[in-house]
């Protein structure tokens, strides 16, 4: 699906004095969590074990993740010359894995899951939206300009088929709705945590919140009221209700409050 290879990357171009150095313990969690999309891959080809146009959408998107994790790594290596991926991949995969061994959506259908490859895609694309919208650095922004643009590809691939699915299974606009916002819910589970941890903190004992707040405090600064509305939108879409309307925009301005009152909880959980 992608037209870009890591040769296409202006790597020459980086430019040590322009990096913010909070933005680098994130960059290495993402790379992380990109390069691990051969797990979701065995996943999703399990799910959908009997549907071949899925397997190829799989196939196709788990590649290029695998690609972006590889793109961050290396301009993670570069911003941090002690940073070791292969060694903090390891940490990562040994103490974290996914429910490799179900034969069926943990969503409770095959649309659900859809909904929720979705919701990953609007935050995937909202968040490197955001990342290269922040950053003075030319290679990272290429690398996060070009990781948004293939998240919203992947975001349009789930939600074709998932709108096929719809057709057979027909679950509910609330059922959509629970599922969309459950995998939401998920975003403050272990992954990102251990992720941010096996990057960064590995040789300290592994303490969720710890590093689950260092990395949203950062993380979430650096959206803006546009990236969020944006990613509410399609949140909207993809659980078929408008995300232009009254109530779009209202969710929208929610959002955003959510947001900022999140960004000052986990930095009062620091200073405690």
């Amino acid at each position: 699906m992608t037209s870009w290879s890591l040769e296409d990357i202006p790597w020459e171009a980086f430019d040590r004095a322009r990096i913010d150095p909070k933005i680098v313990p994130i960059i290495k969690a993402a790379a992380i969590v990109e390069f691990n999309a051969g797990d979701y891959r065995t996943y999703l080809n399990r799910v959908f074990h009997d549907d071949p146009r899925v397997l190829k959408a799989v196939d196709g998107w788990a590649d290029e993740e695998v690609m972006h994790g590889r793109a961050l790594a290396k301009w993670a290596e570069l911003a941090d010359s002690s940073f070791n991926f292969d060694e903090s991949f390891k940490i990562f995969t040994d103490g974290f894995s996914l429910p490799l061994e179900a034969e069926q959506s943990v969503r409770g259908s095959r649309t659900g899951e859809l909904i929720a490859r979705c919701m990953v895609e609007t935050g995937t694309s909202s968040y490197y939206t955001a990342l290269a919208g922040a950053t003075d650095e030319p290679v990272l922004k290429a690398v996060c300009r070009k990781i948004a643009q293939d998240e919203f590809a992947h975001y349009n691939l789930f939600h074709r088929h998932m709108t096929r699915y719809m057709s057979l299974e027909r679950l509910g606009a609330w059922g959509r709705f629970k599922v969309a916002i459950g995998r939401i819910a998920e975003s403050e589970d272990d992954e990102l945590a251990y992720a941010y941890y096996a990057a960064n903190n590995s040789t300290q004992p592994y303490d969720r919140k710890t590093n689950a707040s260092a990395y949203g405090k950062c993380a979430f600064g650096y959206y803006t009221p546009t990236i969020v509305r944006r990613g509410i939108g399609m949140m909207f879409h993809a659980i078929g209700l408008k995300g232009d309307g009254i109530i779009g925009h209202a969710f929208g301005r929610i959002g955003w409050i959510a947001l900022r009152l999140r960004i000052f909880m986990l930095g009062c959980a620091a200073r405690i």
